[in-house]
């Protein structure tokens, strides 16, 4: 094994045991927990909005109301962008060209440029998303911090909770029924502890990337600087 494998060894165990002490960690906890009423209600807005639109555009109606779905979209495409950025750490392309680099455009051309913005549709797609990714992300969430919560606070049940009727422990079929095993417990959910912060790290790992790929476009993404040209040496 080389000093490099080792090297990347010692970093990964670093990443892995500090995961408690970087509020990145709690940013992406919050973005999780937050996902499922989120996702919620960008799903029933989009369910709503485009099928009471599209029905109701033979009347003409529905042109307005699809109008301010679209525009609602956009704004909350918008939004996910700036959560995704700063809750997440994610570095999401613009959405569009940035001002004043594009010619003025007259109400028509403005609107083309809306529906031809590649963002526009997976701003949209985004949003349907996140209504069954955040269940999971919500439900992963719950899950993980409860059962390290439970194993974590076994010795403290144990010792100082009041047993005078029944001294047995039960953690969810678990009955833990000495102070050696509440102790185990607990040992236990440290080690839960890390490995479900880690675990939620990953999965806000994946909805950055999904952010990142689906509310921006690199094409419009500002030119790196080119580098200075440096003088050629004097002639001897």
């Amino acid at each position: 094994m080389n000093a490099r494998t080792e090297m990347t060894f010692a970093d990964a165990a670093i990443h892995f045991f500090t995961a408690p002490l970087r509020l990145r960690t709690y940013t992406n906890l919050l973005y999780l927990l937050l996902a499922f009423p989120l996702g919620m209600i960008y799903f029933i807005f989009l369910a709503v909005g485009l099928t009471t639109g599209f029905g109701l555009i033979i009347v003409w109606i529905g042109i307005p109301i699809l109008a301010l779905v679209f525009a609602g979209s956009w704004g909350l495409a918008a939004l996910e962008r700036q959560m995704a950025i700063h809750a997440l750490g994610a570095e999401v392309p613009p959405m569009m060209p940035p001002p004043g680099s594009q010619p003025a455009a007259g109400f028509w051309q403005r609107i083309g440029a809306y529906l031809s913005n590649p963002v526009t549709w997976k701003g949209m797609a985004f949003l349907l998303l996140k209504f069954p990714l955040g269940i999971a992300s919500f439900i992963a969430a719950v899950a993980l911090l409860a059962t390290t919560a439970g194993f974590l606070l076994a010795p403290f049940v144990w010792f100082f909770g009041d047993f005078t009727v029944d001294v047995d422990l039960d953690l969810g079929g678990w009955v833990v029924d000495s102070p050696a095993g509440a102790l185990a417990v607990g040992a236990l959910g440290v080690v839960f502890f890390f490995v479900s912060l880690n675990l939620l790290n990953g999965l806000a790992l994946a909805w950055r990337w999904t952010a990142t790929l689906l509310l921006g476009s690199e094409r419009f993404a500002p030119a790196a600087p080119a580098p200075p040209v440096l003088p050629e040496p004097a002639a001897a």
